[in-house]
């Protein structure tokens, strides 16, 4: 096989009877390049619908029956449901308060802010007894008329001092907090300073309204301590209950479509662009068409040579190389036979033949790889074959000098 004479080799092979104009890429090579960033691209995409989908947040604030947090409820509401003979119902609106509740039921109201005056006086009339926890002042009117705030104290533990047998079965109790009166009315917990009640019980058309002072006695957090948990049991009786904590009024309005997202959802944007920035630095760096320059320093004709050999041989691209050798024998023969650069296979085997006698189908074979009948090129079947391709071009080079 003999090494190119000069650096001008440096530049790529151009396979006989084709142009040196760069050549598209095919489909199976767009494929090939890029099937591993759509794979990855791909992979989080699916990542991110997956925490988009497992990301449903849990309810949560005070009182709220779902959440284990400190202060919510899920402690009392599990208790109720499973020990205390009844069964809980958990109500997210007014109307569906009103549909679960019976002459047997206690309806525990929290969240009494979120509820306005026409949802309140339709609780109003929903039989059996209720009780309130902190209840706004229009909530006060409507479901335990008589009832006032008189004052406040925070963080005490108070005792009952009164004949309510739910309050005395319990003993003392974390009631610290608003405090009330009413004329007529059972009041427990008292205020040592003498201000109100920490609890106060009215009769109303349908029942009993006892309203408390503070969530604190109801939380998971304080449930265990003093008599909190008794303070309820008591209270309820082992009736059925129905839990009303309304979901918060929604705002009139219109909503873009960017805050109906989900925010999990949201989130995941965040690494998805970052990925897209990355992908555009690598891809971009490898854009546009090679440019060929002079090199600074005169790389041996030999070493360049052996580096394409090595890779040739890495992909075991015989044809490739095959093209290399029989592109370099053809460069070096047509102005020797007086030949232009463009000129057709056929002018340049029978000029070839006309001059060193061979067979012009033997040469056809030897120049292009154009095998008769259309079967494969015996020079690139294997490495031995390669060999032979090179020592036969040397051989009819040198006789046609």
């Amino acid at each position: 096989m003999s090494a190119p004479a000069s650096p001008a080799t440096l530049a790529p092979p151009t396979p006989p009877g084709e142009s040196g104009a760069p050549v598209s890429a095919g489909a199976a090579d767009l494929w090939r390049r890029a099937r591993g960033p759509l794979a990855f691209l791909g992979g989080l995409v699916v990542l991110a619908l997956l925490l988009s989908l497992g990301a449903q947040g849990n309810r949560t604030g005070p009182l709220e029956p779902e959440d284990p947090a400190p202060e919510g409820a899920r402690a009392l509401v599990q208790i109720l449901d499973s020990h205390a003979g009844g069964d809980v119902t958990v109500a997210r609106s007014a109307a569906d308060a009103v549909e679960a509740a019976g002459p047997d039921t206690v309806l525990v109201v929290v969240g009494s802010h979120r509820l306005p005056a026409d949802q309140l006086a339709d609780l109003a009339q929903t039989p059996g007894d209720r009780v309130l926890v902190r209840p706004t002042t229009l909530a006060l009117e409507a479901l335990a008329p008589g009832v006032r705030v008189t004052g406040r104290v925070d963080g005490r533990v108070l005792a009952p001092e009164c004949r309510l047998p739910a309050a005395r079965a319990a003993g003392t109790a974390d009631l610290g907090g608003e405090l009330y009166a009413a004329d007529g009315a059972r009041a427990c917990y008292p205020d040592p300073q003498g201000e109100g009640h920490g609890l106060v019980q009215v009769a109303t058309d349908h029942g009993t309204a006892t309203v408390l002072g503070t969530p604190e006695p109801l939380t998971n957090a304080r449930l265990d301590r003093e008599g909190n948990a008794a303070l309820l049991l008591s209270l309820v009786g082992g009736r059925d209950v129905v839990w009303l904590r309304p979901e918060p009024v929604a705002e009139g309005g219109q909503a873009d479509i960017w805050s109906l997202t989900a925010p999990s959802l949201r989130y995941s944007l965040i690494p998805l662009t970052a990925a897209l920035l990355l992908l555009a630095f690598w891809q971009g760096r490898r854009l546009g068409p090679l440019v060929v320059e002079r090199l600074p320093v005169v790389v041996r004709a030999s070493e360049t040579a052996e580096g394409r050999a090595g890779l040739y041989a890495a992909r075991r691209a015989r044809d490739r190389a095959g093209a290399a050798l029989r592109s370099g024998t053809l460069r070096r023969l047509r102005p020797a036979l007086g030949l232009a650069a463009d000129s057709a296979p056929e002018a340049v085997v029978t000029a070839v033949a006309a001059r060193s006698g061979d067979d012009p189908a033997g040469l056809r074979v030897l120049l292009y790889g154009a095998a008769p009948g259309g079967a494969a090129d015996p020079y690139t079947a294997d490495d031995h074959g390669l060999v032979r391709l090179g020592d036969d071009l040397d051989r009819l080079e040198g006789r046609l000098r």
